[in-house]
């Protein structure tokens, strides 16, 4: 009897979800500087990786993490990932994240992204920021690739990208989205009071004017938390032609999901899979808060009642892994394949 292409799709993602729940490395953390492809400036990276070795807690950016810091890397064939941030944030606010796929056999490549980090927000409502940011994704993916300790154990595969937030609009512009910054300028004059989008009341400043919005080939599959997208329509969407999955809270208090998440569900040429979860705001989907954390910035830590930001994380990180695993190919540990066993070369 032929099963329904319906229940074989189910059946395949089960069984990548039984295999994303399976943790067979420890989270191994890799320090990375490159150059900022802007201006040339040193630029900041953390890489996350499947590792052998003992794990160390410490603090970083204020969160505290387990990892085995430039430990050896677990033999195989990786997917790459790379994870791009909110504005004026920091990639260990998604360190849960990071580390979950590390241990499932994914390499995590985070940007600190210059000018638009926790400590530094001199690039803000700019459009040196908006396009440098995905050509910092791609600087990141080449670096990744030509690194001495993460290369050899890179797939030859497609690469995915993860966005929050403003990593959001930075991951669909490596998929192929072109802003209309029109749209901006039209959506600050309808919402004025949208502090977070209108901070330059919809026109960005024009300090590189000869930056584009730069795809990259190389990325196969997108992840979204809350993205930031109101810049896209369906006609500027219409080179995404790549799987996407989508999380969202529909009680998002930063990110208004009409114009954002939910339109851009509806307008990208290839349905993706859109989660959005009940009463969950914009910040559900960083790092659970410790008790020095929740005292320091109370706003980013609340949940509303009912919502369980770790039991949203513990799905978010299986299904994130399930998918990229389907959408690139699962990772390869060196038992699997006797070619996997021998380092290659890195390539570009």
């Amino acid at each position: 009897m032929t099963l329904p292409r319906c229940v074989l799709a189910l059946a395949l993602f089960g069984c990548l979800l039984a295999h994303a729940e399976a943790a067979p490395w420890v989270a191994g953390l890799h320090h990375m500087s490159l150059a900022d492809p802007v201006d040339g400036q040193p630029m900041q990276a953390l890489a996350f990786y499947p590792a052998v070795g003992k794990t160390h807690s410490r603090r970083m950016d204020g969160y505290p993490i387990e990892v085995a810091e430039e430990a050896p890397a677990a033999l195989g064939q990786f997917p790459l990932l790379v994870l791009s941030h909110g504005n004026t944030g920091s990639p260990l606010a998604l360190h849960y994240l990071a580390t979950s796929l590390a241990r499932r056999g994914f390499v995590v490549v985070a940007v600190v992204h210059p000018g638009d980090n926790a400590r530094d927000h001199s690039r803000l409502g700019t459009l040196s920021n908006l396009y440098g940011r995905p050509l910092q994704v791609s600087a990141a993916i080449t670096a990744a690739r030509d690194d001495a300790l993460l290369g050899p154990y890179l797939n030859d595969g497609k690469v995915g990208v993860i966005g929050y937030s403003a990593g959001g609009e930075t991951a669909l512009i490596l998929s192929g989205a072109r802003p209309d910054l029109d749209r901006l300028r039209q959506y600050c004059l309808e919402r004025p009071n949208d502090a977070d989008a209108c901070r330059t009341h919809g026109v960005l400043i024009a300090d590189r004017s000869e930056l584009v919005p730069m795809a990259d080939q190389r990325v196969g599959a997108v992840m979204l938390m809350a993205p930031l997208s109101l810049l896209f329509d369906r006609h500027t969407l219409a080179g995404v032609r790549l799987p996407v999955l989508i999380y969202s809270g529909d009680s998002d208090q930063l990110v208004a999901v009409d114009r954002n998440a939910e339109a851009l569900a509806r307008k990208l040429p290839v349905i993706p899979d859109y989660r959005l979860l009940a009463g969950a705001g914009h910040f559900v989907f960083m790092a659970h808060c410790d008790s020095e954390q929740s005292a320091r910035m109370p706003a980013l830590c609340k949940d509303a009642e009912g919502v369980d930001r770790r039991d949203i994380h513990h799905s978010l990180q299986r299904e994130t892994a399930a998918f990229f695993s389907q959408a690139l190919g699962a990772p390869q540990p060196a038992e699997r394949s006797a070619a996997a066993s021998m380092p290659r070369q890195p390539q570009r």
